[in-house]
């Protein structure tokens, strides 16, 4: 029985308990762990559930594989593998974080939540490439680094799905010019200022 729409996908009750369970685990870690900004928990909903979920609404109905880069406290990988565990069953996600303390975390959540994931304490830039559907970063680098380390890890036919701030023309421009790319821009649906790059066909200029 579905309850409510995130972002558009209809959710059951108990991908909602999960997303607010994960929530909880989160602001429990924050207090010892910098996994977000603690500015940011009065509207931890909105601001990276709602955040994070408007990415699975673009994802290739027939994903079988995503890599999530700098996944930190798991925004926006883990929102999406718990709405992927109703809805993309058969898609692995596989997590990318250096940083070790925070690679617990998404371990610690991967397990209690019964997720389709792995965790891989690593960067991306040394990571074995990936030949991932989709690739996702969330605040991880500018957009002519990070793009370097998307197409590492994105299949010849995949998609970049990479929420970007108010500076995002900027970017853009300085991406453009050293890469090629098919793009196609959405409004955030958390941040007038933001969109959601959606990038294919990536190769150097």
């Amino acid at each position: 029985m579905t309850i409510q729409p995130i972002c558009g996908v209809n959710v059951s009750r108990e991908t909602l308990d999960r997303l607010h369970a994960y929530a909880a685990l989160l602001q429990k870690w924050n207090a010892h762990i910098n996994l977000v900004a603690a500015s940011t928990l009065p509207d931890f909903w909105d601001r990276h559930i709602i955040d994070s979920a408007q990415l699975f609404t673009h994802a290739p109905a027939n994903a079988r594989h995503w890599v999530d880069l700098g996944s930190g406290g798991g925004l926006p990988a883990l929102v999406c593998a718990i709405l992927a565990k109703e809805h993309l069953p058969e898609c692995q996600f596989t997590l990318v974080e250096s940083d070790a303390r925070k690679a617990a975390f998404l371990v610690t959540a991967v397990r209690e939540f019964g997720l389709n994931a792995k965790v891989l304490t690593t960067r991306a830039e040394t990571t074995p490439p990936q030949s991932a559907d989709v690739v996702s970063a969330r605040a991880l680098a500018p957009l002519p680094q990070l793009l370097e380390w998307v197409g590492r890890h994105l299949a010849k036919d995949g998609v970049a799905l990479l929420p970007k701030g108010k500076n995002y023309t900027e970017e853009l421009a300085a991406a453009q010019r050293e890469w090629h790319f098919d793009l196609a821009l959405f409004d955030s649906q958390t941040d007038p200022l933001a969109k959601l790059l959606i990038l294919k066909d990536i190769t150097r200029v």
